[in-house]
Parts: structure tokens; C-alpha cells; sequence
């Protein structure tokens, strides 16, 4: 089985718009979308948790469980800050609403494993930090509905 780093392979974009209810974006959609990859140091969440339910019965001290409800890892990105533009400021401000696209195989067309969680932006704190390290910005984001997992980048793109 082949391995691969993500580093120089997975993109993360960000659409404002997905016209498919499942969250498939068209070709067309995700070439519009901004490729935030060269400006991310660190990503977080992005994936679904489940609240398994206990289960304990008087047959045995051993306490099954099963699976519940499923939610979305808190989630977001940190980003370096450009010192003389502002586009993660802006174009990712507290409220925004839109779509982070993750192509963990990168986004050649009919690639698998792109993931695409619907957002709302919850904050967009600047870091201020004294140590030797660049500028950052991390912005938290809101998943507000089941994302589209694993599905395969559309031709064409």
C-alpha cells in the first residue's frame, strides 16, 4: 500500500456556495473556491465524534455500549497572518457561511476522500505571541450540518 504525507498534497479550499443539497460541489464550484493551502500552519476537528450510550444490564458487571448521537469535533484552522493584506480577516469573518473543502488526496479530478463541511465562522482571533515564530490567525468554525465525507473530486477541475 502506498503512503503519502498531506503536506504538499491535501488542499483545503473555502466555497461560499454548494448548490447540491448533499453538499457535492460541481466542477465549477470548487475551481471558484479559494485554495487556502499555502496559508494554513495548522488544522483541528474536522471529523465526526460519536456519543456512544451505555448500557448496563443486571446480567453482567461488564457495561456494553452502542452507538448515539453523532457531532462534529470542534473545528478550525490556523492561519498566517499576511502582513499587509487582510483576506482571513475579511473574507472569513465571524458569521461567514459557507464550506470548507478538504481533498486529502489532493484535488485531481476523480481523486477520493474529499470532505466537505457546511460553516459558519464562530470567531477569527488573531494569536499574539512574544516567541520566535510567524504570525497567526486561528478561525474557529461552527459545523452546522452532517458533512459530505469521502466523496471523489469531479472531473473536469
Amino acid at each position: 500500500m502506498p503512503r503519502f504525507q498531506r503536506k504538499g498534497v491535501s488542499k483545503i479550499l473555502f466555497a461560499t456556495a454548494i448548490a447540491d443539497p448533499g453538499y457535492l460541489p460541481t466542477t465549477a464550484e470548487l475551481t471558484s473556491a479559494t485554495d487556502y493551502s499555502r496559508q494554513i500552519a495548522a488544522v483541528d476537528g474536522f471529523s465526526i465524534e460519536n456519543q456512544m450510550i451505555e448500557t448496563p444490564d443486571l446480567a453482567s458487571t461488564f457495561v456494553s455500549k452502542i452507538g448515539g448521537d453523532d457531532t462534529a469535533a470542534d473545528s478550525s484552522i490556523t492561519f498566517y497572518e499576511d502582513d499587509t493584506l487582510d483576506d482571513i480577516e475579511t473574507d472569513l469573518a465571524k458569521g461567514t457561511t459557507g464550506f470548507i473543502i478538504i481533498c486529502r488526496k489532493g484535488k485531481t479530478p476523480g481523486a477520493a476522500g474529499m470532505d466537505v463541511f457546511p460553516v459558519t465562522v464562530s470567531s477569527n482571533s488573531a494569536a499574539i505571541t512574544l516567541d520566535n515564530e510567524a504570525a497567526k490567525i486561528t478561525v474557529a468554525f461552527a459545523i452546522t450540518d452532517r458533512p459530505l465525507l469521502n466523496a471523489t473530486v469531479p472531473a473536469g477541475t
